[in-house]
């Protein structure tokens, strides 16, 4: 039987993609010991695959009070209400990882506000689906509950970033149909 395609839309071989693209493939191949699917098909338009890694890596990579765990709840949930299932399972992994926890990705994709995760935590991820949802309705109030964490106005534009870099990568997602690698379900259970 044959494997499902991992995008509706044509995926580029990486012998015939551009050397900068080709070779990041590569780094990210001998990390992980697979290509995640995101790279393959994002690959198709390489002007855009490279605006979007730059501008993920800007986001999800970076050093500050919100961690790298934390970052991935974000995704997790988010991308869960925009039901983008590649999503909630490649970075469901990843926070698992990072996290060290090999529940925590399941229990915030499906009701983070029952996961066991701390009050900062929860204020971080309602603040996020807001953005996400109804960005229109964000307010000083808002702003005012993250700083009663320890959160900056800084923090909160990650936050927001995050939630809205995210949106766009789930709606691409979407409408790829790009399907997550086998092997982001089992990794850090």
């Amino acid at each position: 039987m044959n494997a499902p395609a991992i995008s509706r839309f044509p995926v580029p071989e990486i012998k015939d993609l551009p050397e900068d693209i080709r070779d990041r493939i590569l780094a990210v191949q001998e990390k992980s010991g697979f290509v995640p699917n995101v790279f393959l098909t994002l690959a198709y338009r390489p002007d855009e695959f490279r605006a979007f890694f730059a501008y993920h890596d800007a986001l999800m990579d970076k050093p500050g009070k919100i961690t790298k765990a934390e970052r991935e709840m974000i995704v997790v949930a988010t991308s869960n209400a925009n039901q983008c299932q590649y999503c909630v399972v490649a970075h469901g992994a990843i926070l698992r990882i990072r996290a060290k926890n090999p529940l925590i990705a399941d229990q915030v994709a499906i009701n983070y506000r029952k996961a066991d995760i701390t009050p900062r935590q929860m204020a971080m991820i309602d603040f996020a689906m807001k953005v996400s949802a109804r960005a229109y309705e964000v307010s000083d109030d808002d702003i005012a509950v993250l700083e009663s964490h320890g959160l900056s106005m800084d923090d909160a534009w990650d936050i927001a970033a995050i939630s809205a870099f995210f949106g766009m990568s789930n709606r691409l997602a979407n409408v790829t149909s790009m399907r997550p690698n086998d092997e982001f379900y089992s990794l850090g259970r």
